[in-house]
């Protein structure tokens, strides 16, 4: 390994490091060796086909810019990409590939903007601040974030059909403002980016401008700086449709606030498009004007809920597709029982389980998707659903879900359907209504009647206690 190839590629790993999650530099950036540096050209191996291709799709403005802050302008990135031999798989060879000039597409992990640790963040305007004078405005919008590629199921199919209308009739529904409001990873940005690409696609003369709110703040400072509010207000008053993400970062800053509210209601009354998010409801965000909130209660306050097992399961099997990758059909029912609680997270383990399959050469199994989901369930909160404990049960007796739901009264089934609900009451915070509702349709005093012949079989079966015990190790796998 050449020693300066070594050295420039630490400094890039340290600038990477602080720009993307822990999970995601162990998996894409850990396993790449620094190979040579020649002539301001760094070389680094990556370990399959796959790999590159990953790095080039979703990281590739990291590592132009890093590569660039080592070696100047004129540093620029090779691959070695190791390949296998096909007339001997033990001798792995190598081919050389300069990076793209390709735009990236949507970073998973480095939220907009980029900047560098140790610098001031630098925030990119999406605007040249024109006076009065309209310009051509980048939109920031993403490309990928689309109505097709947001999967629609009863978390979130009020906001998704109100998004829908705003896209073909801006401004002009009773949607105005929209308020979208959810947990982290449910899917809040991607649908503001599809209403603005719907928008920009139906009306290509109309501004169309996503901006996170930490954008907005910096760049009214910017223009306290230097002197220059007025062009700062005129330029959002030109907008048609704003996107504007993470509003809840507006609290306690009182001077935006205020500027916030004028620019409102300018588009407001000239019947302009506004779209916010945040991460919780209006009348749970503290430090916020209660004039600025009482506006944001004008059109529809609509929220994501947590995507049910379905929901789950289309969405990575339309990710699967939308990327061009197979999956076996277990696998992915496994990964949508097993992680529930956030889209992110869900899509964060496929992406490591293809990772680690094409890393170590590896078929794809169940095996192996146990062995990572365990591994990535460590590092956050496993949260058991009662989605997860009727597939559990179910597969315990070899029952479908179907059958364990069913009206029968035959007795095994009745009885996995009584453990079903008494495990569900165990490890859950749902009610006892929500826990009828999910095992067949039952009253929460039939629920009341499952726990009980449970815990009285538990204390009087041998033979039965037993199969408690062996559900609630494989509930707590």
């Amino acid at each position: 390994m050449n020693n300066n190839a070594k050295a420039v590629w630490v400094n890039c790993l340290k600038i990477i490091k602080d720009n993307i999650n822990h999970q995601s530099f162990k998996t894409w950036f850990d396993p790449i060796i620094p190979i040579k540096l020649n002539d301001n050209v760094l070389t680094i191996q990556v370990p399959s086909q796959f790999f590159y291709e990953w790095l080039e799709e979703h990281y590739i403005n990291l590592l132009r810019k890093t590569v660039k802050k080592e070696l100047g302008t004129n540093g620029r990135l090779e691959y070695s990409i190791v390949m296998e031999d096909g007339l001997n798989k033990k001798n792995p060879v190598s081919i050389v590939i300069p990076t793209s000039n390709r735009p990236a597409t949507i970073n998973p992990d480095v939220s907009m903007p980029f900047y560098l640790k140790g610098q001031s963040k630098v925030i990119p305007d999406p605007f040249i601040i024109p006076g009065i004078q309209k310009v051509k405005v980048n939109s920031q919008l993403v490309e990928r974030y689309t109505f097709d590629n947001f999967i629609e199921g009863d978390c979130n199919r009020l906001a998704r059909a109100a998004g829908l209308a705003i896209g073909g009739n801006p401004g002009k529904t009773a949607f105005n403002p929209l308020f979208i409001y959810s947990k982290v990873g449910l899917g809040k940005s991607h649908l503001a980016h599809a209403i603005g690409l719907e928008v920009k696609n139906r009306y290509p003369d109309k501004t169309v401008l996503y901006v996170t709110t930490d954008q907005f703040i910096a760049q009214y400072i910017e223009s306290v700086r230097n002197n220059n509010q007025n062009d700062f207000t005129n330029f959002y008053q030109l907008i048609d449709v704003l996107i504007i993400d993470d509003i809840h970062f507006l609290a306690g800053k009182e001077k935006t606030q205020d500027v916030f509210f004028h620019i409102f209601n300018q588009l407001h009354q000239k019947s302009k498009q506004l779209v916010i998010t945040s991460d919780k409801p209006p009348v749970e965000i503290e430090g916020m004007e209660p004039r600025l909130l009482s506006r944001f209660k004008w059109g529809l306050t609509a929220d994501l809920q947590t995507p049910d097992l379905e929901t789950r399961i289309a969405i990575l099997q339309k990710r699967l597709y939308s990327d061009g990758i197979e999956m076996p059909e277990n696998v992915v029912e496994y990964l949508a029982y097993s992680i529930t609680s956030n889209i992110r997270e869900l899509e964060g383990a496929m992406i490591s389980i293809l990772a680690q399959a094409s890393l170590n050469k590896k078929e794809i199994t169940l095996e192996l998707t146990k062995q990572i989901v365990d591994n990535f369930i460590k590092n956050t909160n496993k949260e058991i659903s009662m989605d997860y404990i009727q597939k559990v049960v179910s597969d315990y007796f070899g029952l479908s879900i179907e059958q364990m739901n069913s009206k029968t009264r035959k007795r095994n089934i009745v009885q996995a359907r009584q453990l079903s609900m008494y495990f569900s009451k165990q490890h859950t915070k749902a009610s006892l209504t929500a826990i009828g509702l999910q095992c067949g349709n039952k009253d929460h005093a039939t629920v009341l009647h499952a726990c009980k012949t449970v815990q009285n079989l538990i204390d009087t079966d041998k033979e039965f206690r037993s199969y408690v015990d062996d559900l609630e190790k494989n509930i707590k796998l």
